[in-house]
């Protein structure tokens, strides 16, 4: 009997990706608004696929293994796998599948394009979380993006009253404290897009 070629796998982690993170859309801050816009810890979802070729395996067809090609240098094996990328990009994942009982090797019988980069990321870094009142903290928003926006801007509220903009931005706290530092993506795109997206991170000044 002819081997049956397997089924798509399930992505059960694909739906997220063309999802907004679960952070609400907030108001745009403006310089010197500080109040009125609330700012969550981000969400941040990990760029995982878990693959599923059981409903697809023919018992009259005998003995086979699976193998993935994950499109980063990774192979798995099985019928059911779970992998977690390093970076977000742009994947092609290849089945490959062995007759045990002939050894015939059946390459790229399936193969599954996975995007990590239609996935909406609101999230920033600091450079340290602990630092002392004088000493220069770089903030890097670089990764962030909202898909399908354009032209996006980084806003940032130091919570000490100050402000400025750009995607990588280095600040120095001039009082102690326990400041939420606030990122927000602000972008214009074809409907749907979301006028904006803040999430924060706090940062400990000592004296």
């Amino acid at each position: 009997m002819p081997l049956r070629l397997p089924t798509p796998p399930r992505l059960f982690r694909a739906a997220p990706l063309l999802l907004l993170l679960p952070a609400l859309p907030a108001a745009a801050q403006q310089a010197g608004d500080t109040l009125s816009v609330a700012c969550p810890v981000p969400q941040v979802p990990e760029p995982c696929v878990d693959l599923d070729a059981r409903r697809s395996i023919d018992p009259a067809a005998g003995p086979l293994t699976y193998r993935w090609q994950m499109g980063d240098g990774t192979t798995l094996t099985g019928p059911v796998i779970s992998h977690c990328y390093r970076e977000r990009k742009r994947y092609l994942i290849q089945l490959d599948v062995l007759d045990e009982r002939t050894g015939q090797l059946r390459q790229a019988e399936q193969t599954y394009p996975v995007d990590f980069t239609l996935e909406p990321l609101i999230d920033f870094t600091l450079s340290t979380d602990t630092v002392r009142v004088g000493q220069a903290v770089v903030f890097d928003a670089s990764q962030a993006q909202i898909p399908p926006c354009t032209n996006t801007v980084v806003l940032w509220d130091f919570r000490d009253g100050l402000v400025t903009n750009g995607r990588r931005v280095t600040h120095a706290f001039r009082k102690p404290g326990r400041f939420e530092v606030r990122m927000s993506l602000r972008a214009n795109g074809p409907d749907p897009c979301p006028d904006s997206h803040c999430v924060s991170r706090p940062i400990v000044v000592l004296p």
